[in-house]
């Protein structure tokens, strides 16, 4: 391979077809002089070659350029024409040959400076070695066409053509992508070999391919026993059915699964992630695999999920006793709340006196302390349950057994197996139910104590059961917090049963037990204490007979509730029958009851206040004065010939509430029909949440008028079960009177005027009525009392004088004129001719008093009737 240095020998020219840059040339599928492809970058099928772009040039022995591939020309900018035929030398960078030369081509015409370029250096030590050993590789500085420098990597090979003749074949890359490209794999490697997480990659039937030494530890197999393997037959089964279906699906999806984590091989815990590889063509090459250990993290995570479960549960347990004040339902919440939570079975067994408000055990608990369970919680349903555990049951504790040492001591106690089960919990040989325990698979039991101001109130007994966790120290302590407010919650509730039940009592002592049976009038009373769990309230009603067979129906609400309203409810209440006894108008009882405010008040800071409504009724005239004082206005209930009656409000001024203070009352007076039935009731009876207390009212009335109210004990009942829907959980006191009037002739009254004949006249009438009444044995008696009182009146009053009798359980007499003011007693001397009337009265009557009226003052005294005697009736229902 020799030739001039401008020839184009047949070996040496690149065009020829015969050439090696023609045959090179034809192995790459171009046909004699073309181009190749474009200096913009060919396309590629996104292997490490389209990365690396190596050129190819064909020198001959001598070192001249026979071939220079499209590749070459795109690195060094140099065209094939302009190159192929020359030196390879003269493309040297001059670093490398320390001499100028003319640049590739013709040469530069006589006289005529032509550009400087690199000139032939010394590349036969080059050749020459290539020629002793058939390859070279080195790094060359060549110079671009631009005349910038281009570091490029050259691999050179002494090949042989067809024809024997020998010429080199040059591979060269820019320097810069070969290092690129080694410190993208030193990355690599460092990445599979230093990691601390466990890196993989897997081919696209799955198998590893690559595998770092931080995954074979912690898969603790061998690298030369996982290569070419599938997960499934390195990691544990659990694990491997979840890893190949993550891999199979990253593998057809390309979506990336990231932090997945699962099993690992020893208990632990791996976080897993995949990604899937392609090349830069996009062809899938398989999936990559990280692998981190959070064996710490997860256990970190199931600690903190613990901790909010248990705190969860707390909280749930404190809400749901919050609002309880009932021992029973308390019991039995904290039974049914930790049952699947914390729990497989549960029990709450406390001493037999806490349920009932009683004191607080106080001696140390033995065989012979009754205890009863009142809570149970279970997971299922069976006999095996039932006999292990039941609502209600008598508890027998043995001093020996878990359940008396936890009393003793105060102190938790763990029970674990099958075994310790049976020794201690057992209070018998063959105890039923330690067996039923057994028969359900229980394994692990936990007896708390449920302590109260440093006193054991019960226990608190759960347990588990099948595959499920024995309990641990951290579930103890959960169990005394758990136990330490369920305790707090039974002891308020104990304590408000013992209030409740005292402000009850005290409620009932001051209540009437029974009611007087005044001629003419049929009364049917009831009192509903609050159905909501609280306190006792205020509520009561009363029945006092007043003079003439007069009679005051009286209903209140004093605001609030325990001993301290049941107080002043019975204050309340003495006060008016105090007051009624004075025959008061029922405005003015109303305003001397508010003036004893203070008084009342004794022993609350905050004072009181009450509603009050006050009627009274004289069934010989058949007149109602009613005064109300903040109260809800009563029903009558008027008589109908067919069907139910007319029901109305006695809509009376309304006034305020007794102890406010500072507003007068006024009263209403109505005549009533006969056989009307007049309805007393407390606000708690017509209350109803989200709804106007007009609303209840009005549904009051609608249920009176329904039907004709035959029974009024069974009318007080029909209401009560008619109304208890919806109605505000408060105490309710009803009363209802059927008024009617005196039987016929029981009545007698005159009227006489201011004359000495008065007297006389009054005898007379008293003992024409005494004789017609059969009642003679009262004739001596009645008449010196009525003279005396006629007598004064004469004296005083000077207007006229009425005397009217009225015959019921008892013979009434009044006698009235227009003097204001009432008599006065006075003590008389022996020589005294008069002062000895009302002393006369007082001792000789069974009781007698006065009473201001609208024309003046009434002066009355009451006999007894003669054992024989029969008294008039009024009407009953």
């Amino acid at each position: 391979m020799s030739g001039s240095e401008g020839g184009t020998a047949k070996g040496e020219d690149p065009g020829h077809p015969e050439s090696p840059a023609a045959r090179e040339r034809a192995h790459a599928g171009l046909r004699p002089g073309s181009p190749g492809p474009a200096a913009g970058g060919p396309t590629g099928s996104g292997t490490l070659m389209d990365t690396l772009r190596p050129a190819v040039v064909i020198l001959d022995t001598s070192g001249r350029v026979l071939l220079w591939s499209p590749l070459a020309e795109e690195m060094l900018g140099w065209p094939g024409e302009k190159v192929v035929g020359r030196r390879v030398s003269t493309l040297l960078d001059p670093a490398e040959d320390g001499g100028r030369a003319e640049r590739p081509g013709k040469a530069a015409p006589a006289g005529r400076r032509t550009a400087s370029v690199p000139r032939p250096g010394p590349v036969e030590p080059i050749l020459a070695e290539l020629l002793r050993t058939g390859h070279w590789d080195g790094v060359l500085s060549v110079r671009h066409r631009d005349g910038h420098r281009v570091q490029v990597e050259a691999r050179a090979s002494l090949l042989v053509d067809g024809d024997g003749r020998p010429f080199v074949l040059v591979s060269i890359a820019e320097t810069s992508r070969i290092r690129g490209m080694e410190h993208d794999l030193a990355a690599l490697d460092s990445l599979f070999d230093s990691s601390p997480l466990g890196v993989a990659i897997f081919d696209t039937e799955l198998r590893y391919v690559r595998v770092n030494d931080a995954l074979t530890r912690m898969n603790e197999v061998p690298a030369a026993q996982t290569l070419g393997h599938r997960v499934e037959e390195i990691v544990t089964a659990g694990a491997a059915d979840e890893l190949t279906t993550l891999q199979r699906h990253v593998l057809a999806t390309g979506r990336p699964v990231i932090d997945v984590v699962v099993p690992g091989p020893s208990g632990g815990w791996r976080s897993v992630s995949y990604h899937r590889l392609e090349d830069r063509a996009g062809r899938v090459l398989g999936i990559s695999c990280s692998v981190m250990d959070v064996t710490e993290r997860q256990q970190s995570a199931e600690k903190i999920e613990r901790t909010r479960r248990r705190l969860a549960l707390l909280n749930d347990v404190g809400s749901r006793l919050a609002d309880l004040l009932d021992v029973r339902r308390i019991a039995e919440q904290l039974a049914r709340t930790v049952v699947p939570r914390f729990s497989d079975y549960s029990g709450v067994i406390l001493h037999a006196a806490v349920p009932d408000g009683g004191e607080l055990p106080g001696a140390l608990y033995g065989e012979r302390t009754e205890m009863r369970q009142l809570g149970i919680g279970a997971i299922k349903e069976g006999p095996a349950v039932d006999r292990m555990i039941g609502i209600g049951k008598v508890i027998q504790v043995d001093r020996a057994s878990v359940f008396g040492s936890v009393l003793h001591s105060a102190r938790p106690a763990l029970v674990r197996g099958a075994d310790e089960l049976r020794d201690s919990v057992a209070t018998f040989p063959g105890d039923p139910k330690v067996q039923a325990a057994l028969d359900l698979g229980i394994h692990s039991l936990l007896v708390a104590p449920l302590r109260a101001r440093g006193i054991v109130l019960g226990l608190l007994v759960v347990s588990r059961a099948g595959g499920r966790q024995p309990f641990d120290q951290d579930d103890v302590e959960l169990a005394m917090e758990l136990c330490d407010r369920s305790a707090a919650a039974l002891d308020n509730a104990r304590l408000y049963i013992r209030e409740r039940e005292g402000a009850l009592m005290l409620q009932r002592s001051l209540l009437p037990r029974s009611v007087p049976e005044p001629p003419g009038v049929d009364l049917a009373f009831r009192y509903v204490p609050g159905s909501s769990g609280a306190a006792a309230g205020g509520d009561w009603f009363d029945v006092i007979p007043l003079a003439g067979g007069r009679v005051a129906l009286v209903v209140g609400d004093v605001v609030g509730h325990g001993l301290r309203a049941a107080a002043t409810m019975g204050r309340l209440r003495t006060a008016v029958r105090t007051l009624a006894a004075l025959e008061m108008a029922p405005e003015e009882l109303l305003r001397r009851v508010d003036d004893l405010g203070d008084d009342l008040a004794a022993g609350t800071a905050e004072g009181w206040t009450a509603t009050c409504v006050y009627a009274v009724y004289d069934p010989s005239t058949r007149r109602l004065a009613v005064a109300r004082a903040g109260h809800p206005p009563p029903v009558l209930v008027e008589p109908a010939t067919h069907g139910g009656g007319r029901a109305r409000l006695l809509e009376s001024p309304a006034g305020v509430p007794l102890g406010v203070g500072g507003v007068d009352f006024e009263s209403v007076e109505l005549d009533v029909p006969d056989a009307s039935v007049l309805v007393l009731y407390t606000d708690g009876l017509v209350e109803a949440r989200g709804e106007d207390i007009g609303v209840g009212m009005d549904r009051l009335r609608s249920v009176l008028a329904r039907r004709p109210l035959r029974s009024l004990e069974q009318a007080c009942d029909d209401l009560l079960a008619t109304l208890a829907q919806g109605r505000e959980p408060d105490d309710v006191a009803l009363l209802m009177a059927r008024l009617g009037g005196l039987p016929e002739g029981s009545t007698a009254h005159w009227v006489f005027t201011a004359e000495p004949s008065a007297v006389r006249r009054a005898r007379r009438n008293v003992t024409d009525t005494l004789a017609r009444w059969g009642l003679r044995e009262l004739t001596d008696v009645t008449v010196l009392l009525v003279s005396e009182l006629v007598t004064n009146s004469l004296r005083y009053a000077r207007g006229p004088i009425g005397v009217r009798m009225v015959r019921g359980t008892s013979l009434l007499v009044e006698v009235s004129d227009p003097l204001p003011d009432p008599p006065r007693r006075r003590a008389a001397g022996e020589d005294d001719e008069g002062g000895r009337g009302l002393q006369l009265v007082a001792r000789t009557s069974r009781r007698w008093g006065t009473r201001h009226g609208p024309q003046g003052k009434t002066v009355w005294f009451e006999l007894a009737l003669p054992a024989a005697a029969t008294p008039a009736g009024g009407l009953r229902g």
